[in-house]
């Protein structure tokens, strides 16, 4: 019998909302790493963080509220995960590259300077979810890194300086992030996998009746040649 090795001390999933949130990057991610808790003996818990601490937080599709029930801890053990952002946000004046705007408001909350500090915590694994990478380069965080978005951000995210790569989940070390809303998903059960090794997401996969879809791209490795 396989024996999966757990980490010493429990981990923690901190899912942060923030005003505009996609509903699609948080439910999936939660869904998938809930599981992965239960099925690896209670050594993963997951929460609904903020910035701003504990409050009610509006979505941008269709006025849809979740409540953030803790404060983002930057050093907390884990993985931090950021979504992207849908909308427009009900009552918004900014109708016009809603999306674009929501994930540029990012900068001028406190949540950069709180994801700098995770990604300079040795035990801290950043993730993001579509155009949460794109947040994260818009607030200068993410030069000099490889990332993936949404199609339609790819664009704008390698004029901010990051390596894009063309992969449903870009594995980056400490940062590892997704394209498109659904490849929530495929990054929750990679996010697993790094933590307690295979059993647990394919179980996983298995009890969503979900196989993972697209390339893992991690750093490293031998370069394709030109065909």
């Amino acid at each position: 019998m396989a024996v999966t090795l757990l980490p010493r001390e429990p981990l923690a999933a901190q899912i942060v909302l923030f005003d505009g949130f996609d509903p699609m990057d948080v439910v999936a991610p939660f869904e998938v790493l809930s599981a992965g808790g239960d099925l690896a003996q209670g050594a993963l818990s997951v929460r609904l963080v903020s910035a701003e601490g504990p409050r009610r937080v509006v979505s941008g599709t269709g006025g849809l509220t979740l409540e953030a029930t803790a404060w983002l801890d930057p050093t907390l053990a884990g993985f931090v995960v950021l979504p992207g952002a849908s909308g427009p946000l009900e009552g918004d004046p900014d109708v016009v590259d809603t999306i674009p705007v929501l994930l540029a408001r990012i900068g001028s909350t406190g949540l950069p300077a709180q994801i700098q500090e995770a990604l300079a915590a040795e035990q801290v694994t950043v993730a993001t979810v579509c155009g949460g990478s794109l947040a994260l380069a818009m607030a200068g965080l993410l030069e000099g890194r490889t990332a993936v978005t949404h199609p339609e951000g790819m664009a704008m995210l390698e004029a901010l300086g990051v390596r894009v790569v063309e992969a449903r989940v870009v594995d980056d070390g400490d940062l590892v992030s997704s394209g498109g809303v659904t490849s929530g998903l495929d990054l929750a059960l990679h996010l697993l996998e790094r933590a307690f090794g295979p059993e647990v997401p394919l179980a996983v996969e298995r009890l969503f009746a979900y196989e993972r879809r697209g390339i893992v791209w991690r750093t490293g490795g031998l370069a394709a040649v030109a065909v």
